[in-house]
């Protein structure tokens, strides 16, 4: 199973607004600069998330968007699973309507392939990746020095 640029980008878009949670909100035109993704895209997919309660938007001149709870407690899997839906590897796994599914080995496989994913990404959070992500940013400025 491929996650789509959808998917990926939004949690780049999420990624962003994690490392910034503490400083208030950013703009979509900041997220895209920043991240080098058009803000049109941008748009298409923060409406699903604001939708979902993961984000917060504000108007006005200081306006932007902030995430609804603290980076700790949002999931890389609840993220996906709002913009991608289920991250099956095949569509029976979510609904065996198949005919063959009680003698069919390979369902048990698929199953424990989407059970692996899920373990994955159910248990990443956006501040273990912030993390990650400043701990990388570290380096990189201590190699340039």
């Amino acid at each position: 199973m491929k996650i789509s640029t959808k998917g990926r980008y939004g949690i780049r878009l999420m990624l962003s607004l994690a490392i910034n949670y503490e400083k208030g909100t950013l703009s979509l035109k900041t997220i895209a600069k920043e991240q080098e993704i058009s803000e049109k895209y941008l748009e298409q997919i923060i409406n699903p998330l604001t939708k979902a309660d993961l984000v917060k938007s504000f108007r006005g001149a200081q306006g932007g968007y902030t995430l609804s709870r603290s980076p700790k407690d949002i999931s890389v899997g609840e993220i996906l699973q709002v913009l991608e839906g289920s991250l099956s590897p095949v569509a029976c796994v979510d609904s065996p309507t198949c005919p063959n599914s009680d003698n069919c080995v390979s369902l048990s496989l698929w199953r424990r392939m989407k059970d692996a994913l899920d373990e994955v990404v159910d248990n990443t959070t956006l501040d273990s990746m912030a993390q990650e992500y400043l701990e990388k940013e570290a380096g990189k400025r201590k190699t340039h020095l």
